[in-house]
This record gives structure tokens, sequence and C-alpha cells, in this order.
């Protein structure tokens, strides 16, 4: 699918539709992606800021879609863990952006190369229209070689009975 149907599509998501979670860049060669969050009546919280679900469902897919599609199809790619640390209120629109880099695949082509699990932490800022940071996400991400592409565990010169 091109990245900008994919765009279209969730943007049209219902945890993002209603959320007012607006994906606003998708990049053609999935490197790259910007969404903002803004702040209505139904979904701020009791003190009338962003409420922390929807800081951190604004940011959940992005590292695991931009780096599974950069990836290919050789890769498994899945999320493996999560960690959000507020940082200050979001009293308005927030936005985050997430951007692969050519390293970075480098990086995990290199470390899921002889077919081992590899777990690397890919952080975003959630940033205010102010500047402020808002809160600071950090994604694991598992990915490892499919099977058919991993190195034999068996030798050639193992003897056939």
């Amino acid at each position: 699918m091109r990245a900008s149907t994919f765009r279209r599509l969730l943007n049209l998501w219902p945890p993002f539709l209603f959320n007012s979670i607006h994906l606003r860049l998708l990049a053609e060669d999935w490197s790259e992606a910007r969404v903002t969050l803004k702040l209505r009546p139904w979904n701020r919280n009791y003190v009338r800021t962003q409420f922390g679900g929807n800081l951190f469902a604004m940011t959940d897919p992005f590292w695991m879609l931009l780096v599974m599609h950069r990836l290919g199809e050789d890769y498994y790619v899945w999320d493996k863990a999560a960690e959000i640390d507020f940082v200050a209120p979001g009293r308005g629109d927030v936005h985050a952006h997430f951007r692969v880099t050519p390293p970075m695949l480098d990086e995990l082509r290199e470390a899921a190369a002889d077919g081992s699990k590899v777990l690397r932490w890919f952080e975003t800022d959630v940033i205010g229209d102010d500047g402020e940071v808002v809160a600071r996400v950090r994604k694991q991400l598992y990915v490892r070689l499919k099977p058919r592409l991993r190195p034999s565990t068996h030798h050639a010169d193992v003897p056939r009975g």
C-alpha cells in the first residue's frame, strides 16, 4: 500500500479520528512521520490538559510501521515494550516527529544478520505548540530475520544416515 493511502486510512481509524489525532505527514519512502494531537473538549482530562492515553496513542504505531516498511518483508518487526514520561501539561495541540535514518537501519540489519532477535529502543518527544516538551516516549522494537533467511545451524558435513 502506498504511504499516502495508508495516511488517509489511518486518519479515519476510529482511535485516531475520535481523539483528534492526525497523521500529517507519512513520507512515501516510509522514512518519516509527523503526527498532531489537537486538544478538544472531548479528549482532554479532568484538569483540561491533554489526556495521557492520547499522548501515548498518538505515538504508538509509528516506530514499528516505519521500521517495518523500511526493512522490508525479510524481517519481523514487532512492538516489544514502551515507556512514557509526562514532562509538562499539554495545554494545547501537541506534535510528534519520527524519522528512521539509514544508519538506524544498517545497525538493525547488522545486528539481525546472524538470525538473532534484536531489541532496540527508539525515542520521541511530544512537543507543544509553544515548543515545550510535554512527554518523552520510548518504544522498544523486536526485529528478526524471517526463518527462511536465517543462517543455517546445520553443517554441510553432518553425516547422513
